[in-house]
Order: C-alpha cells, then structure tokens, then sequence
C-alpha cells in the first residue's frame, strides 16, 4: 500500500492511475482547535440505516448534510435534506472554493467520535454529482488514515494517505469512476475526527 506525505501549506498533485487528487496537508483555517469544538457542539448530528449490498445497519460515525436551498442528497438508501449554512461551514467553503478554484453548493459533515468509527469503501457516482464531481475533503481532528482502492484494476495496489488536521483532499476527474476511497476502524484509540465533504449537487433527486 503506497503512502503519500507532503510537506505542510504545499499544494501537490497525487501520481495515481486513473486518477486526478490534490493534497494540501495543512491549510489555514483559523483556530481549528475552536472549530472542531464548535462543529462537535453546533450540529444537529444524525446516525442513519443505511442498505448496502442488500444489507441494512446504522452508519458507524455520526452526519449531518448542509446545502443551498435546502438541497438534498440521496445515497444508500437514504435522502438527506440541506440544512441552512451556518457561518463557521460558509467560512471553510470560501477558502475551499479558492483554493480548489472550484464552486460547492453543499456539504456532507461526517464526525468520527473516536477509533471506532469508520466509513466503508464506495464512490461518489450518484447521478446528481454529475460525470466527474469535484469533491473536496476537509479533515478537522485527529489524523486518520485514508484509503483509495481501484475499482477493477488488481494490478494497482491501494493508496493511503493519511489526513491531518486543517488537510484538503481534491478528488475530480475520473477520480470517482475508477476509485473507491473509505476511512477503515482502527485498533489504536485516537480522538475525534471531523470531515467535510464539499460537492456540487447538479439536480435534485
């Protein structure tokens, strides 16, 4: 499994077959320490049942799902309505939106309470996000390893990059049509992890 590190405040295009990712491993967000607390605190946190594979369980992690004019977003067998932008989630978008040089209309807040916690392999390739979405991952928190797996080539192997506090990972292109990514449980403890997945929805479902 190749592991990628990049120096801090560096914007680096990942080398990865059929794939198009940016990593900047540390960005300026302001006090994060006061965000993370802030996001943990002010969001109305959901844990869902989702249906994958035929199966239906509870997510392993908490999420909430904010967007313009009360966008919504469908995935697993669930549909998730926007909520109302708050002032904290307008402000990461906006350096997102420009270091990206990309728009998002919403986002999908994932908060991962602890080591437990986990988010199973898949792609965004819902119709809504469009042929090849720009998808733009925002961690506040502890690090947590993060991996990509293609998904039909076996010669490749697995990428991992391991995503620190104030990270942004650019996923676009033909990212999602050849990539799975997830966030794997782990053995070692570690503190609580906030991700922001911001995304342009193109139509309602």
């Amino acid at each position: 499994m190749g592991l990628f590190e990049t120096s801090a405040e560096q914007e680096q295009a990942l080398h990865v077959d059929d794939a198009d990712l940016t990593l900047w491993q540390q960005v300026n967000f302001g006090n994060e320490n006061e965000l993370l607390r802030q996001l943990i605190e002010e969001t109305p946190w959901r844990q869902e049942q989702v249906t994958v594979w035929g199966k239906t369980h509870m997510q392993p992690r908490l999420i909430a799902w904010y967007g313009d004019d009360a966008q919504s977003y469908s995935y697993s067998g669930i549909t998730l309505k926007g909520l109302p932008w708050t002032p904290a989630l307008l402000r990461v978008k906006s350096k997102v939106e420009t270091l990206c040089l990309s728009p998002f209309n919403s986002v999908l807040v994932n908060y991962y309470r602890d080591h437990r916690d986990s988010m199973g392999l898949h792609s965004d390739d819902e119709p809504e996000l469009g042929p090849a979405p720009a998808i733009a991952s925002v961690t506040f928190g502890a690090a947590r390893p993060f991996v990509l797996k293609h998904r039909y080539r076996k010669d490749l192997p697995k990428v991992k990059l391991l995503l620190a506090s104030s990270s942004v990972l650019l996923m676009q292109g033909d990212t999602q049509r050849y990539w799975k990514h997830g966030v794997p449980k782990q053995t070692k403890p570690c503190g609580p992890r906030i991700n922001l997945t911001f995304r342009q929805i193109f139509s309602h479902p």
